[in-house]
C-alpha cells in the first residue's frame, strides 16, 4: 500500500509543478511509509522528490525501525548522537534531484527541521504540503474505512459500560480515568485525544478538560471520545442527563440539536458542498433561535488524525466524494447553563452517506 502512495504522491507532486515532499514524524509520514517514527529532540526528515527513490534522513536508532517496515526502495542517511544532523542532512539534500520548489508541512514542521532544510536548500521556494496530501488522505480506500469501523466499534463499546458505571458524585476526572480503561479494556489500540468528559454549565466548553467537579444529579454530562485502529480514528460525543429526569429546557435544547445533527448527515452525499452539512445542520439550529449559542463548525475530516480535511464549515466549497469521512456534530453551549453536542462520524458513499457511528441520539439517563 504505501508504494503505491509513493506514486500517487509523485504523479500530485507533477501535477502542481513540487520538486519535492519534505515530511516529519506523524501522521503523513506514517502514511507513506507504514512505520510509526518518533518525533523527538533528534530531526527526522522523509524525501519524497517528484521523480526518483524517497530519501530518508534519521537518527541511527530508528534506522532498523524503518528499514522493517519499508515496502519500497529508499535511500537512508543516519547520524549518530555522537556526529548530530547536519552532515547527514547534507548527504541527503544534496541526493535530492535539483529543487526549485519544495512542499513542507506548515501546520506541523518545527522550525528545527525547517532551519536544516532552509540551510541546504536556501534558494528554493518553500510551498504548504497540506494540499498535496489531503489530496491523497481525503478518500479513504475499503482498508482504510474497515480500520475506522473498528475504531468506531471501540469507542461506542466503551462509551456504552460508561453508561452503567456513571454515578452521581463521581468528578469528571474520575469518569474520564474510567473511560480510558474502558477504551483499552474494549480492544483500542490508543486514544485518539484524551476523553472530554464536562458537567453541568461546564459542559458549554467545546473544547474544555476533565476537572475536579463533582457530577451532580439532574445535571449534564457530556462525553466526546474516540479510540484508533492502525492508526485510524473514531470520534463521537454523546450528551446524558445524570440520574434524573431532564428539565424541560434541557429536552428542549437537546431535540432541536439531535435535529441539528440528522440535517447536517442528510445534507451529505456525493458532490455536494462541504458547505451544504454545515448550512442544513446551522439552520435548523438558528430558526430554534440558538444561532448565537452554536460558534463552531459542523464538522472535522477524520482519518489518520482526529482533525483533518476536509472541513464542515460555511465557505468550503469543496464537493463530497465516496470515501470521505467527517464528523457532524452541532451543539448549542449556554455558559450558565451547559452544552449539548452530538457527534456522529460519516462516510460518504457512491449513492449517499452512512453514519459509521451508531450509538443511540435519543437523550439518556445515566446513572
Amino acid at each position: 500500500m504505501p508504494q503505491n502512495r509513493i506514486q500517487r504522491l509523485q504523479a500530485e507532486l507533477r501535477r502542481r509543478e513540487i520538486d519535492c515532499l519534505a515530511v516529519i514524524p506523524g501522521p503523513n509520514l506514517f502514511y507513506l511509509t507504514g512505520v510509526d517514527l518518533h518525533l523527538m529532540e533528534r530531526p527526522t526528515v522523509g524525501f519524497v522528490p517528484a521523480e526518483g527513490k524517497p530519501m530518508f534522513a534519521l537518527p541511527l536508532l530508528e534506522v532498523n525501525k524503518l528499514q522493517e517496515g519499508l515496502t519500497y526502495e529508499a535511500d537512508i542517511v543516519s547520524y549518530s548522537d555522537d556526529d548530530g544532523p547536519q552532515a547527514a542532512f547534507r548527504a541527503a539534500m544534496a541526493a535530492l534531484p535539483e529543487v526549485h520548489r519544495i512542499a513542507v508541512e506548515d501546520l506541523k514542521m518545527r522550525l528545527l527541521e525547517f532551519k536544516l532544510l532552509r540551510q541546504h536548500i536556501p534558494t528554493a521556494e518553500y510551498v504548504p504540503a497540506e494540499p498535496v496530501m489531503s489530496a491523497l488522505r481525503a478518500c479513504k480506500t475499503a482498508d482504510e474505512v474497515t480500520q475506522m469501523r473498528r475504531a468506531v466499534a471501540v469507542a461506542e463499546q466503551a462509551l456504552e459500560q460508561m453508561t452503567t458505571a456513571v454515578r452521581p458524585g463521581m468528578t469528571e476526572q474520575e469518569i474520564a480515568n474510567r473511560l480510558v480503561i474502558e477504551l483499552f479494556q474494549a480492544g483500542g489500540g490508543a486514544l485518539s485525544f484524551q476523553p472530554i468528559v464536562l458537567s453541568g454549565p461546564r459542559s458549554a466548553l467545546p473544547h474544555g478538560v476533565p476537572s475536579s467537579r463533582v457530577v451532580q444529579e439532574g445535571e449534564i454530562l457530556l462525553m466526546d471520545l474516540g479510540a484508533t485502529s492502525a492508526g485510524y480514528v473514531s470520534d463521537i460525543t454523546r450528551t446524558f442527563v445524570v440520574g434524573g429526569e431532564p428539565s424541560p429546557r434541557l429536552r428542549g435544547i437537546y431535540e432541536v440539536v439531535r435535529a441539528a445533527n440528522a440535517a447536517g448527515c442528510a445534507a451529505a452525499k456525493p458532490g455536494a458542498a462541504c458547505q451544504a452539512v454545515d448550512r442544513a445542520a446551522r439552520e435548523v439550529i438558528v430558526d430554534a433561535g440558538y444561532g448565537e449559542q452554536f460558534f463552531h463548525r459542523t464538522g472535522h475530516g477524520i482519518g489518520l488524525e482526529e482533525h483533518e480535511e476536509p472541513y464542515m464549515v460555511e465557505g468550503n466549497t469543496q464537493p463530497l466524494a465516496p470515501g470521505m469521512t467527517f464528523t457532524v456534530e452541532p451543539g448549542i453551549y449556554f455558559p450558565d447553563f451547559g452544552g449539548v453536542r452530538i457527534e456522529d462520524d460519516v462516510l460518504i458513499t457512491a449513492d449517499g452517506a452512512e453514519s459509521l457511528t451508531t450509538f443511540d441520539r435519543a437523550l439518556r439517563r445515566v446513572g
